[in-house]
């Protein structure tokens, strides 16, 4: 495993940061498809045994239940200062709005559910799911400042923004002397590859580290075609993100495999040597011990600058999808794929 700097920050993590949406109890959030405790666990020891240190998780994934399976398991594994642990907040709810409830004082209950749920003192990245046009950002700075000086979080990250407001909001947390964003979790992968035109470029200037999410495309660039799963085919989200686009994204898709079987490795080893390139640290799900080994040899593995056209040719621009496509001050308080009106945490 090799490893590097987390942006702007002392943080050392590991080039593959596990991502734990798929671990936590299936009848508890949106998916039907996760692992329970015991297959969780497992998957984050033989990641660690691999040189993994960097997990990825969220208070919106399955009800606050992965939070508590990579606590635990964290707890049983490994040393408390030798992990680097993200999770994230979600938006005010509804409720809480009309509660008047600030974002101040909603950050401040998120962390402590978070750190409840973890069973840790503190949380090494605390990142912003998502943008909350009905919460002022200097609201959202100063409460994640406030987490910071108490010791709660060491840094905080930022996810599904465009670069407009990744850039807005470090200005003030500058002006204000607030933290930094240090990190962003977008959307992009050899089938999306929208955040080259603004987001990598800012984030190369700023010194920025990138940790994107959906790696694999939701297991779509790791499987030959007519090879399924049990998430692909329960998976809703991601079908919302990638079935409109399904045969423009098979060339592609083909191309990984027909490069796969010429280095004799596995097509999440070539999509992630690819994405390695670009980014800090991939956010990589895991549901199976192979995907996790998969990754790990990603890391050590070098693709020439043919092998990288090849791969990257067929790309056509994409429209936004998911989180982004919903990151507009009209949607703002429409129904979300993480829910946040009638959220119980």
């Amino acid at each position: 495993m090799q490893y590097t700097k987390l942006g702007n920050s002392d943080l050392t993590v590991s080039r593959i940061c596990m991502g734990c949406m798929g671990f936590g109890d299936a009848k508890s959030g949106q998916h039907s498809w996760t692992l329970d405790e015991a297959d969780s666990r497992e998957i984050i020891k033989k990641g660690l045994e691999l040189g993994v240190n960097f997990f990825d998780t969220a208070i919106g994934y399955q009800g606050g239940t992965s939070e508590q399976f990579v606590g635990r398991a964290l707890r049983d594994f490994a040393k408390r200062d030798e992990v680097v642990v993200a999770t994230k907040l979600l938006p005010r709810t509804n409720e809480e709005i009309e509660a008047g409830i600030t974002g101040q004082m909603h950050i401040e209950r998120m962390v402590d559910k978070s750190l409840e749920n973890l069973g840790m003192d503190h949380i090494d990245l605390y990142i912003y799911h998502m943008w909350d046009y009905r919460t002022p950002v200097y609201d959202i700075l100063d409460g994640l400042n406030r987490v910071i000086k108490a010791g709660k979080v060491r840094y905080t990250g930022i996810s599904n923004c465009f670069a407009w407001q990744l850039a807005k909001a470090n200005a003030l947390a500058e002006k204000e002397c607030f933290a930094r964003f240090i990190s962003v979790q977008g959307h992009y992968n050899l089938l999306f590859r929208e955040e080259e035109r603004e987001m990598a470029p800012f984030c190369a200037e700023e010194n920025i580290a990138m940790t994107p999410y959906s790696a694999l495309a939701g297991g779509r660039l790791s499987k030959h075609p007519g090879e399924t799963s049990k998430r692909l085919l329960e998976d809703s989200y991601a079908k919302s993100k990638y079935d409109a686009t399904a045969q423009q994204d098979s060339v592609i898709i083909s191309r990984v495999a027909q490069l796969a079987e010429k280095r004799g490795g596995t097509m999440t080893e070539i999509a992630l040597a690819w994405l390695l390139t670009k980014v800090t640290a991939p956010v990589v799900g895991a549901t199976k011990l192979h995907h996790m080994k998969g990754a790990a040899k990603a890391v050590e593995l070098a693709l020439s600058e043919e092998e990288t056209a090849f791969l990257e040719e067929p790309y056509v621009p994409h429209k936004l999808v998911g989180v982004m496509a919903q990151n507009t001050a009209v949607s703002s308080a429409a129904s979300h794929v993480w829910p946040v009106g009638g959220r119980k945490i």
